[in-house]
């Protein structure tokens, strides 16, 4: 699987590839059932799942695609967040084409006439996975969003700099702002958090994601995280309309906060994004590290606000949260057969 602009395309000769080698016929049933198995694990905003897959057999080609009835008018007019959830679905689905042997060579935004196809994954000749891909691939499946307090132990210095160049070979820029700069931050959460609720199209937009009872989609009540007894708490409130029902629990008192940033923005930039993005949450599963996200700043006008001070120019795309935290439980997906589209 190809390193920096592999997002874009893979070339021949990067390390796994076997040249010289080419596999005709129709994609094995178990090599898409595998694929499609890791993307539909993908994180997504509020676990709407906002894809749809279609499969071209004889051309060995998996499309990526944009469902718009999942998507949210209030938290992501733009469809930024689609974009993000679906490069993170691409990611994955270039892991589990990798350890099943097959080269992924990824188009981004293929035909501008088809505005919902948002990628293609063409799984072309054979391929010998290292040691990494197989270590990512494993994570997919343990990797879940914790929204509940973490140990006050900080992320080794090395463990830091793995995760930065994890964003680095998808294109992403990824930074962890110091002491003062993370209540920053943290304020500017609470500040646009505050503005987002006060709007009743919003609540109802939470309202219909999470809370409750689910099987299939959205956050249950046991994946939203509880809250602080003492002053902000450093995962949104999906139940704003909920006061005095919630578990309390103690947060780490100065949470550990990093940025995911691209240079520019916009759909190729956001699918860029979603890549760098699992490719972050699957190392930090892969070192014992948790996360949750912090977009709330990222869904308002004030998203400029996220920037790294000492940057006039990248695109701030995550907020994350990140530590030691006890496992969690995932929260549920969609079947494959419920997103395919058979071609």
């Amino acid at each position: 699987m190809s390193q920096p602009g592999a997002g874009d395309s893979a070339q021949p000769g990067l390390p796994g590839h076997l040249p010289g080698q080419a596999i005709t016929g129709e994609l094995p049933e178990q090599v898409i059932t595998s694929v499609l198995a890791a993307a539909v694990a993908a994180p997504s905003m509020h676990n709407t799942q906002p894809w749809r897959f279609q499969v071209l057999r004889p051309e060995q080609i998996i499309e990526v695609r944009a469902d718009p009835a999942r998507g949210l008018p209030q938290g992501d007019p733009h469809g930024r967040a689609v974009h993000i959830a679906c490069g993170a679905a691409l990611f994955n689905m270039r892991l589990a084409a990798a350890v099943a042997g097959r080269e992924p060579v990824v188009k981004l935004l293929p035909d501008h006439g088809q505005p919902l196809l948002l990628a293609t994954m063409h799984l072309a000749g054979p391929y010998r996975p290292r040691d990494a891909e197989r270590e990512l691939h494993e994570a997919i499946t343990r990797r879940h969003t914790n929204r509940r307090p973490f140990s006050g132990h900080p992320v080794p210095p090395g463990v830091r700099a793995e995760l930065a160049e994890a964003a680095r070979l998808e294109g992403a820029i990824l930074h962890f702002p110091g002491r003062e700069e993370v209540l920053r931050l943290l304020e500017l959460v609470q500040d646009c958090e505050r503005d987002l609720s006060a709007d009743p199209a919003y609540r109802a937009e939470l309202a219909q994601w999470a809370g409750g009872a689910r099987d299939r989609e959205g956050i249950p009540d046991s994946a939203l995280g509880p809250r602080s007894p003492d002053g902000p708490t450093p995962v949104r409130d999906f139940t704003p309309g909920r006061r005095g029902q919630h578990d309390y629990e103690w947060f780490e008192e100065t949470p550990q906060l990093a940025v995911l940033s691209v240079s520019y923005g916009g759909p190729a930039d956001w699918l860029r994004a979603g890549q760098a993005l699992q490719r972050v949450l699957l190392t930090a599963t892969s070192r014992g590290i948790s996360a949750s996200p912090l977009t709330q700043p990222l869904e308002t006008a004030d998203a400029w606000l996220v920037r790294d001070p000492r940057s006039a120019i990248e695109q701030p795309q995550m907020i994350l949260r990140m530590g030691y935290g006890l496992p969690v439980p995932a929260t549920p997906r969609r079947p494959v057969a419920d997103v395919l589209e058979d071609h």
